[in-house]
């Protein structure tokens, strides 16, 4: 029986994220200039996140330190304050004791179901409105599966055939890759790294070093965001399992499924007379290439 296991990307305060390409095309043509996408929100040393309103960030929940206060986080190449972050109230880390059961056996099963069953989304509240960047739209159309997703990070990179350098660094050059969904359950959407000829022209998926990166779907020439980067899943022993492989599937945050709590969180009372009212207030062009 095949076993599927967590990577223990998740050992580490942040993971998933970057890009990690095709064998058989040239780097080049996955990088992409900081200007092409600047909602993306660099979190502090590695992690991402998106704006999505002027005074709002998305992120994946495991990305934030857990053992200090988020003080700052860099927005269009900005340091922008943040006040105040909001966990949703599902959200749980992983208990150490199943990483240290699945560094032990190379098994991480039980890693597996108690993150595909947490809430891992989080919203940071920055200290004052972003005027200089345009906020990027939530994803609220129908079904994932099967629509083409754009990939964006600069965490590690590598290629299909072998994977990324696990001792490579975990923020390199912004790149962008595509991807086709192929399963959407209630808090997640999953992709696989499809091999040549069977792959996308610019196929790939994330690697480490920067989850709570966006994954995008295009709507009427808008790329809006569907989901955030989040975990892998791998077959054999995780402890030597070479991620970014072709054959991975990746797992993103779906935020369809989080739509009315990040609504409700944004527009609570707390917040009356300030200028952000929330993602569903019309924007334009957000990035996006």
């Amino acid at each position: 029986m095949i076993r599927h296991l967590l990577l223990l990307l998740l050992a580490a305060s942040s993971s998933a994220g970057a890009v990690v390409i095709r064998d058989d095309v040239d780097d080049a043509r996955y990088r992409i200039d900081a200007s092409a996408f600047p909602a993306l929100v660099d979190m502090p040393g590695e992690g991402h996140g998106v704006l999505i309103a002027p005074q709002w960030v998305v992120t994946a929940a495991h990305t934030v330190p857990p053992h200090a206060a988020l003080a700052q986080v860099t927005v269009g190449g900005v340091s922008r304050e943040v006040e105040r972050v909001v966990f949703h109230p599902g959200y749980r880390r992983l208990p150490q004791t199943l990483i240290d059961q699945a560094l032990q056996s190379g098994e991480a099963i039980l890693l597996l179901v108690d993150l595909a069953s947490s809430d891992d989304i989080a919203l940071l509240r920055l200290k004052a409105p972003v005027t200089d960047v345009v906020p990027v739209p939530l994803y609220r159309g129908e079904e994932e599966a099967g629509r083409v997703v754009q990939l964006i990070g600069k965490g590690a990179t590598g290629t299909g055939a072998d994977g990324h350098d696990p001792r490579g660094p975990n923020r390199t050059t912004l790149r962008r890759a595509f991807n086709t969904i192929t399963s959407a359950h209630e808090r997640w959407f999953c992709h696989v790294f499809d091999a040549p000829p069977s792959a996308l022209p610019l196929e790939g998926v994330t690697g480490n070093g920067d989850s709570g990166g966006p994954a995008l779907i295009e709507v009427d020439g808008q790329w809006q965001l569907a989901g955030l980067s989040a975990w892998k899943v791998v077959q054999g022993d995780v402890r030597t399992a070479r991620p970014g492989r072709y054959g991975q599937t990746s797992c993103n945050v779906r935020l369809r499924h989080y739509a009315d709590w990040i609504e409700t969180e944004m527009t609570r009372p707390e917040w009356a007379g300030q200028a952000d009212r929330g993602a569903r207030r019309p924007v334009g062009r957000a990035g996006g290439v």
